[in-house]
């Protein structure tokens, strides 16, 4: 089983990446890691594939390259690999239980350069795991902008993606945040009570989510509790198998 965890700087991506890694073979499967991150210096797992043995950020920046222009660059240089790195997944995901996949802290960069698209739409139905934190969680149109990304993300690269809300250990009121997420009717009321133009776009985004979005839960997840490791667990089982959906 192939997942790959997608989110913006400090969704938690890597720690989530190492503290999920550890739970599944403490139940005893077998795990391999891939590091995709040009720019991260220090990782919680010993990656089996990494992008840092060909290129790194910091590299390019003592060329004089700029902190963006370095990440945009060391994927430029990777693109002509891309095939050498698909196929080092496909034998990692032969020989172990599960491959887990830690993208580049700018998520843009994988989402945007042809080396994230062109590795995804090679693998074999990998599950897209898309992080993104409370902290980005404030007004009603802030939970339609999350689960309308998670769509975005499976249209561009092409995958089956999960939402899931990170760093839930730190969240007083987990429950005022399912009842966003969990609940589309619910927050589109909410929304249509907005009379903002803001507000009435977010409206009319989230009342087509039930027709566009393809079937799937969010999972709450904390790399420091391990809350939500079952699930996620469960959701790539279901994912892999014949026996459901992801709702």
């Amino acid at each position: 089983m192939i997942l790959a965890f997608v989110g913006t700087a400090g969704s938690g991506k890597t720690t989530l990446t190492g503290a999920f890694g550890k739970y599944l073979e403490g139940n005893g499967y077998s795990v391999a890691y891939v590091n995709l991150d040009t720019g991260v210096k220090n990782l919680p797992y010993s990656p089996d594939v990494d992008v840092r043995e060909s290129v790194t950020a910091w590299e390019l920046m003592e060329e004089g390259y700029g902190p963006n222009g370095a990440i945009v660059e060391s994927y430029d240089r990777l693109l002509p690999a891309i095939g050498e790195y698909v196929s080092k997944i496909l034998k990692l995901d032969g020989e172990r239980d599960y491959v887990l996949i830690d993208t580049p802290g700018q998520m843009e960069t994988f989402l945007f350069h042809e080396f994230g698209i062109r590795l995804m739409e090679n693998l074999p139905e990998p599950l897209t795991v898309y992080l993104f934190s409370p902290d980005i969680l404030r007004k009603p149109s802030d939970f339609c902008f999350a689960r309308f990304f998670a769509l975005m993300i499976d249209l561009r690269l092409g995958t089956t993606t999960v939402p899931a809300l990170s760093k839930v250990d730190t969240v007083e009121r987990i429950d005022d945040y399912r009842k966003f997420l969990d609940d589309i009717e619910y927050l589109t009321a909410r929304l249509k009570l907005d009379p903002s133009t803001q507000g009435l776009l977010a409206y009319k985004m989230c009342s087509t989510l039930p027709e566009l979005a393809p079937p799937t839960r969010v999972v709450y997840l904390s790399a420091k509790t391990g809350e939500g490791f079952d699930e996620l667990e469960t959701l790539a089982y279901e994912h892999y198998c014949t026996c459901g959906d992801l709702t």
